[in-house]
């Protein structure tokens, strides 16, 4: 595995593990903290979406770097 993958990689786990754990706080947050996390939860969501499309794009295997 080149360094390349091995960035995008962790940065992908970073980002999933980000998701997940607002998933969870989602579920007893508090109404001003519950705008918040769904704010949040959309934005990784769009870098997820950046993330793929640029991968399309430059010809990467999603499935080699975990997307």
């Amino acid at each position: 595995m080149n360094k390349y993958v091995a960035f995008a990689q962790d940065v992908l786990i970073s980002v999933h593990a980000n998701i997940r754990d607002l998933k969870e706080r989602r579920s007893f947050a508090d109404p001003d903290e519950l705008t918040y996390i769904e704010a949040k939860l959309l934005a990784y969501n769009e870098i997820l979406s950046i993330l793929r499309s640029s991968a399309d794009d430059t010809g990467i295997d999603r499935e080699e770097i975990g997307l």
